[in-house]
């Protein structure tokens, strides 16, 4: 009997092991442990390759990925209140309840009561590291290794930048929306943001340095090209952009376009821009393991330096900031690639530029670098091409594509910049061709 009862303590064993893991899923989980929670799309900052210089911690992250909440969150507009005084304005708009106030002037304010909203979740992007918002988001400094690089810089985006509002039922629609709901539930347009009534008698406006989209045309593909750059409204009208990011005077409201993201869609806050994935873009995507596959492929066809013979190699995605020894290295105007070495220097040119032994063209010279956060690539295309002047490399179609995009920059001005590093390219195209030289066996 005894020697009977031991596989059935075991199975009991096993099934209270069973019932352990089950408690210990992911508060995400807990809920409904046998499905995986639907995932709305990812919000992927520029100019990090794959994570924030010191790691990624809690809110503060290169990457932040919209999940179905366990209980709904959304807002949506309920009653106008045409207050006298500020003061009266803040006595409507309680604590508890979501509210938009527009102070046209010291006289009179109105209030925008929001109510909840069964069928929609809310998340909201900043500066700000207050509870109300999901992602921190910082400045992006062009090429910083560490965040003591990015500290100094006077902050141009918001604390409570903008937010989206996602359809809990399919096809789960993403929207934004400029501005952000703050620790009191409120968002306040004072005397200076440009507002206005619209048509129909509601309030809109625009935050100080406005929130601009832009939605690529024919998706995130390798078909992809650039769309128009749009200020996006307090209400989530869609405004030609103003003169100048914080100019008093709207732009005009451009009728035909909505405030929904598509994926591959840009979100610019001045001072960082985001690229909005949808979950089923990021499932055509290149995953993290192709891209390694794919330099583990170009390592094992062992390219060498034309110079010094010796075989160059990528060195792993986790040591993406020091220069190998292996390292390969890249002549910007021929793109022959070579490992480092110090011929051709050219004292009198500040040992910038060199002279590339092989064809003898004179221009940068810089290591290269693979792009490691799979979100940026159109296709999973072999990394045969690179950003200059940062010589970040992946596909071609990549390359193009986003050499073609003109990045805000500043208040009023746009570049094209490498999605990995955000340094604005440089050259003729914004990068160039590779040229390996296989192994002499």
């Amino acid at each position: 009997n005894n020697e009977k009862s031991v596989p059935q303590l075991l199975i009991r064993d096993l099934k209270f092991e069973k019932s352990l893991a089950k408690l210990m899923f992911s508060p995400d989980q807990e809920n409904h442990p046998s499905k995986t929670p639907v995932k709305y799309g990812e919000l992927i900052v520029l100019g990090y390759n794959g994570s924030l210089p010191n790691g990624d911690r809690g809110r503060r992250k290169s990457r932040f990925a919209l999940f179905k909440r366990p209980k709904a969150n959304g807002v949506k507009p309920s009653t106008v209140h045409i207050a006298c005084t500020p003061q009266a304005a803040k006595a409507i708009s309680n604590k508890d309840q979501h509210s938009i106030s527009y102070t046209l002037s010291r006289a009179q304010t109105v209030v925008v009561e929001y109510t909840h909203d069964s069928n929609t979740d809310m998340f909201q992007i900043g500066r700000s590291t207050e509870s109300p918002i999901d992602f921190v988001v910082t400045d992006t400094v062009p090429g910083s290794q560490s965040n003591s690089d990015t500290q100094s810089v006077q902050s141009t985006i918001s604390r409570f930048a903008c937010r989206i509002i996602c359809e809990r039922n399919p096809p789960f629609t993403a929207r934004i929306y400029a501005a952000g709901f703050d620790s009191s539930k409120n968002i306040f347009l004072g005397e200076k943001a440009a507002k206005w009534k619209t048509s129909d008698g509601q309030m809109d406006g625009l935050t100080t340095n406005g929130v601009l989209v832009m939605h690529p045309r024919n998706g995130f593909t390798e078909d992809s090209k650039p769309g128009v750059w749009r200020e996006i409204s307090v209400c989530g009208n869609v405004f030609s952009l103003r003169e100048t990011r914080s100019a008093q005077q709207r732009g005009k409201m451009v009728e035909n376009e909505t405030n929904q993201l598509q994926d591959g869609s840009l979100i610019d806050l001045c001072g960082a821009t985001l690229l909005w994935r949808t979950a089923e873009g990021l499932s055509r995507t290149p995953t993290v393991k192709h891209l390694e596959a794919l330099r583990q492929e170009i390592n094992a066809a062992r390219p060498q330096c034309p110079v010094g013979f010796n075989t160059l190699a990528f060195p792993s995605m986790k040591r993406k900031d020091v220069v190998d020894e292996k390292q390969p290295w890249v002549y910007l105007n021929c793109g022959h690639v070579h490992g480092y070495h110090n011929w051709g220097n050219k004292e009198e040119r500040d040992g910038k530029d060199r002279e590339c032994p092989m064809c003898r063209s004179v221009g940068p010279y810089v290591p290269l670098w693979l792009g490691c956060e799979a979100g940026f690539y159109v296709d999973a295309g072999p990394p045969t091409h690179a950003f200059s002047p940062c010589g970040h490399v992946c596909s071609e179609k990549t390359t193009a594509y986003w050499s073609q995009i003109p990045l805000p920059h500043g208040t009023h001005t746009f570049h094209a910049a490498c999605p990995f590093c955000a340094h604005q390219l440089a050259g003729e195209q914004g990068y160039i061709r590779l040229i390996f030289q296989g192994p002499l066996d």
